[in-house]
């Protein structure tokens, strides 16, 4: 009895089992029994028990080489060239396969050449990598094969993915600053409470003279972190780990936090314009590449991450489905400015409809920049206030005892 490696796609799923068996046939019947899908490559595999295996395979999984999102557009825009030149996508896949850089993208693509030649689409293919190319790449490659223009669908998916990418990049360089700002004024006034105040409660002990608030808070604070600063960080990291833990694991802590951030001064608008701008746009796109409205809402709830806001935009297909007009919908989320509902409304009466949506996702996109070109002005005065209420503890917690002291000496 011999080891087989099956290969196997089963809805949106790729499955690769080991199998022990007599014949290679007799793996293939094997494998469909265990997962019922559709057999794309059974090659005998020399490896050793399948329990040990199915373990090195979840490893694997754990360590497997990260899709990095500018590396999968760069593919994508040498696919959008090679198949427009008249490039079968056979050889296009090939070559992508071949050069590719990326350890992954290598690893998605061999598996997308090994489908395309066992007789699969490109669409059929790329799905079972849903999770990582995203439900955008397959609904807009699977149009393009529809439709016989691949090489368009490619370069739309280019476009959407790569504002996406942008935008996601403007956050993280807006975000900088102010975190850097935020983590030096902690370091900063973790060291002076731990290497200088210190040296004063010395002094402050000799006095044995009753002290202001402000210095007794100020020696608080010191010995809180002098004696305890281990347990508090830990405790810190513990509730860091469990709120990311409960956000990915528990939908109602998920649904209610989504809910409570988009109140957060600043951070709120910026979850909101990032999210409506990036569901109205791959909305406009799919659109504009003539999927019918219900399905392409479909596709671009799938982008929508905050749960608060998936739900809201949800009810949009609710009534759309039921005969309702787009603006009617989309008004009843409670969303849309009245501007942009009115746009809606006069693209769906003069057939222009995607023409409007991308003015809307214009819209969203100038509010989104704005808020992160000027997040200084924004972000500014919380620092200052921050850094000023420090100051002024650390001047009256030392100064007035010393104050105090002089007085005395005096009288």
């Amino acid at each position: 009895m011999k080891s087989y490696k099956v290969v196997q796609v089963k809805g949106s799923k790729r499955y690769t089992d080991v199998v022990r068996a007599n014949s290679l046939d007799q793996a293939k019947t094997q494998a469909m029994r265990r997962r019922g899908g559709t057999v794309i490559k059974t090659t005998e595999h020399k490896g050793g028990i399948p329990a040990i295996e199915a373990l090195q395979s979840s490893l694997a999984a754990i360590f497997k080489p990260k899709l990095r999102m500018e590396d999968y557009i760069a593919t994508l825009r040498q696919l959008t060239v090679m198949t427009g030149a008249g490039i079968s996508i056979h050889d296009c896949v090939r070559e992508v396969a071949k050069n590719t850089q990326n350890k992954r993208l290598q690893e998605i693509f061999t598996a997308v050449r090994d489908d395309l030649n066992a007789g699969m689409s490109l669409t059929e293919s790329m799905s079972a990598f849903k999770d990582e190319v995203g439900n955008v790449s397959i609904a807009l490659i699977g149009l393009g094969e529809q439709t016989g223009q691949l090489s368009e669908s490619l370069g739309q998916l280019t476009q959407v993915l790569q504002d996406v990418y942008d935008n996601k990049q403007k956050f993280k360089k807006a975000m900088r600053y102010p975190v850097t700002v935020i983590i030096a004024i902690i370091a900063a006034f973790v060291i002076l409470m731990i290497m200088v105040v210190p040296k004063f409660r010395e002094i402050f002990e000799q006095l044995g003279a009753q002290l202001p608030l402000p210095t007794r808070i100020l020696l608080s604070i010191e010995s809180a972190l002098s004696n305890h600063g281990l347990f508090i960080a830990g405790i810190v990291i513990a509730a860091v780990f469990t709120v990311f833990y409960l956000y990915r694991a528990n939908k109602n802590f998920k649904k209610q936090f989504d809910k409570n951030i988009l109140r957060v001064y600043l951070i709120g608008n910026i979850v909101f314009f990032a999210t409506m701008h990036r569901f109205n746009l791959i909305f406009c796109e799919l659109v504009r590449s003539g999927i019918p409205i219900v399905d392409a809402l479909d596709t671009a709830f799938l982008s929508v991450d905050n749960d608060h806001l998936n739900e809201k935009l949800s009810s949009i297909k609710t009534l759309v489905t039921r005969g309702s007009n787009l603006a009617y919908a989309v008004e009843s989320t409670k969303l849309y400015e009245s501007m942009l509902v009115q746009m809606i409304s006069a693209g769906e009466r003069s057939g222009s409809l995607d023409e409007m949506v991308e003015k809307v996702t214009d819209y969203y996109k100038m509010r989104f920049n704005n808020i992160l070109d000027n997040i200084s002005a924004y972000v500014e005065p919380i620092l200052l206030v921050f850094i000023a209420g420090m100051v002024i503890l650390m001047a009256l917690g030392i100064f007035m005892p010393m104050w105090d002291m002089a007085q005395a000496v005096k009288g």
